[in-house]
């Protein structure tokens, strides 16, 4: 239940804040939104997954070192991770969503990052037990 109401709310986001953005642009209806939001979806856990990877890797070959440098990026650029999936799906679907430019993108992506947070389906109680 809880995927199909964040693929809603994505899919809103898609069609109505999205375009709101100065240089973000979707075309098309609002099944094309919900196919969007999936494509949107595994696009980003993919990209998330990469960027893990990456990073064990190269903590586990530095034998740590490279946390000092690693923490920090995590901590300053996670919110960078929705703008390049936002970027790449409108890279490879140009016909629905366009994105002209990094400073939308990363604003596209803040917005659909409080979309997957609101609903996400954690409350405070169920992270504090």
């Amino acid at each position: 239940m809880r995927f199909l109401l964040q693929l809603f709310f994505t899919a809103i986001a898609f069609t109505t804040v999205l375009p709101l953005i100065h240089g973000i642009s979707f075309h098309g209806g609002f099944a094309s939104a919900l196919l969007l939001a999936v494509f949107f979806g595994i696009v980003l856990w993919v990209i998330d997954f990469s960027a893990l990877a990456i990073s064990a890797v190269l903590t586990i070959s530095s034998l740590g070192l490279a946390l000092l440098w690693l923490i920090p990026l995590w901590i300053f650029g996670f919110w960078l991770l929705p703008a390049v999936a936002l970027k790449v799906v409108a890279d490879l679907v140009p016909n629905y969503l366009t994105v002209a430019g990094w400073t939308p993108a990363v604003l596209g992506g803040l917005v659909m990052m409080v979309v997957g947070i609101l609903t996400s389906g954690s409350t405070w109680k169920e992270r504090s037990a």
